[in-house]
């Protein structure tokens, strides 16, 4: 699930391969964040490695089967601010190859300053089936079969219990011994309180950032935030557009719809589901955006397109339908389509009917749309389509949870012979969903978050705060809360920064050795 998946990625990796689709362009995934390259030194003058050093621990294949063996886990860690006693931070990235997230190691996050005021080491391990971490030799549907959330849990917990961590005295600092904390943002950050329910008594505190916790399959809501914080006069605008497409659509105006898919330059599309969802990818630019992005960032050129005419902007109720068509069409035309497809045609580009295209066949491994997709289709959900009738439109409702449901066929037909219905129900009652409740775990959300909805702080359901575990809202985007510099930019995040660091330490202060 968050941190957007970038497309040109992608493309630049599989050549003459479809796009991912809805949900895989907004994965639920945290920012990258870099680190410095070479040694440091730590405050005792003890020389430290470089951040980018990688360290492998032997991980189960199966944790239901140990006897199938092992398969080699990467991560990377710091000790920069550790002494004797501090607690061990543990984070997966979740979904993604772990090597751009060595920054987590630092106090530009949360992690490194909760490592720094607690004199504690940082650790960033690579998610099963992500980036090099790969218990089989390829993502193909059978070795896929023990990539399941439980799986990814047990993987954290047999680390922390077994792992012989490269710092001095690395070996020794079992949970039984040294406090551990686990932390996550997005996917991650629900995984955080997910492994914390399931495997009480390993992780003595956690962080959840942005926790995607409940499973959702058809997840509307994605587009809510987005469309109560994006300028008003932009939302009225895409609004009227997308009521105008879904009008055409109901009509079953094959004249028209074909006059409006060549206006935005994508008339080549065969398919009035997949233009649909390339008006959809707009939104999804959002997600990209962070507390100090600035007025550059696609979306806003996106909203500039559509509202700033002849040097005047439009006031709240945008320029209307005719301006909203031209602006937006000409705005593909001159900068988004080249920026999403490049030199692939619109169907090779962006339609989803295809099936031999290598972004459905390809199953070599470091292909986090693949893997991500394998968990969305048997497990999460979070398909991202249209609202139901009566909530605001910003994006088509000709998208449905079919959509990618057909999508998942084409991705494993081997395992689905027809479009599967993930098992949300049983995520969410196994792990405990919106219904959370755990000992010292620290919720931090955002109130600009797409992925809001599926978090504690979701307006669909009300959750207090208590001391055991506080629910902090602050006015971020994704994952924000993470990024030390979000804070210094955003009062509302500082303090959602500065009341986990008291958490911490008035939690870590209590905690005793079990033996």
């Amino acid at each position: 699930m968050a941190c957007a998946f970038v497309v040109a990625a992608l493309l630049a990796a599989c050549a003459h391969a479809a796009i991912p689709n809805a949900m895989l362009r907004a994965i639920p995934v945290l920012p990258p964040v870099s680190a410095p390259e070479g040694q440091r030194t730590t405050p005792n003058g003890t020389v430290v490695p470089s951040l980018d050093t990688v360290y492998i621990f032997n991980q189960l294949i199966d944790h239901t089967n140990p006897g199938l063996g092992t398969f080699e886990q990467r991560y990377w860690m710091d000790w920069e601010y550790y002494t004797p006693g501090g607690p061990i931070i543990l984070m997966t990235p979740g979904e993604v190859n772990a090597q751009n997230y060595t920054g987590y190691l630092t106090n530009n996050t949360i992690n490194g300053l909760i490592a720094q005021q607690q004199n504690g080491a940082t650790i960033v391990i690579e998610h099963r089936f992500f980036g090099l971490s790969n218990p089989y030799p390829d993502l193909s549907s059978q070795s896929l079969a023990v990539l399941t959330i439980q799986q990814a849990i047990d993987d954290l917990v047999y680390f922390a219990g077994q792992a012989s961590l490269p710092m001095p005295g690395g070996a020794s600092v079992k949970p039984d011994t040294t406090p551990w904390i686990l932390i996550g943002g997005s996917y991650a950050g629900a995984l955080t309180a997910w492994t914390m329910v399931n495997q009480p008594g390993i992780f003595y505190a956690g962080y959840s950032s942005s926790g995607v916790v409940e499973a959702i399959m058809d997840y509307w809501a994605y587009f809510k935030p987005i469309q109560e914080y994006m300028p008003q006069n932009c939302s009225a605008d895409v609004q009227s557009v997308i009521a105008y497409l879904d009008g055409l659509y109901a009509a079953n105006d094959t004249e028209k719809l074909q006059d409006l898919k060549s206006m935005f330059g994508l008339g080549g599309l065969s398919h009035i589901d997949d233009f649909a969802f390339a008006l959809q990818l707009n939104l999804f630019d959002w997600q990209q955006l962070a507390p100090y992005t600035g007025a550059g960032a696609m979306f806003f050129q996106f909203c500039d397109a559509l509202e700033v005419k002849s040097g005047q902007i439009a006031g709240p109720g945008g320029w209307g339908l005719e301006n909203a068509i031209e602006a937006w069409g000409g705005f593909w035309n001159s900068t988004y389509y080249q920026h999403v497809c490049g030199d692939l045609d619109a169907e090779t580009c962006l339609g989803t009917y295809n099936t031999s295209q290598s972004f459905w066949t390809s199953t070599a491994v470091d292909n986090n749309a693949r893997s991500w997709f394998w968990i969305v289709c048997n497990q999460v959900g979070f398909y991202q389509d249209g609202p139901p009738v009566g909530q605001p439109a910003i994006v088509s409702r000709i998208i449905t949870p079919e959509y990618v449901e057909r999508q998942c066929v084409n991705m494993f037909p081997q395992t689905f012979s027809s479009p599967p219905q993930p098992a949300v129900a049983q995520v969410n009652e196994e792990y405990q969903g919106w219904g959370v409740e755990v000992d010292r775990l620290f919720f931090a959300n955002g109130q600009r978050d797409p992925w809001r909805e599926a978090t504690v702080s979701s307006d669909f359901i009300y959750k207090a705060s208590t001391d055991t575990q506080p629910i902090y809202v602050g006015d971020g985007f994704h994952c924000s809360d993470l990024i030390t510099e979000s804070g210094l930019v955003d009062a509302s995040i500082a303090k959602v920064q500065s009341a986990a660091l008291e958490y911490m330490k008035t939690w870590l202060a209590g905690w005793t050795p079990k033996s």
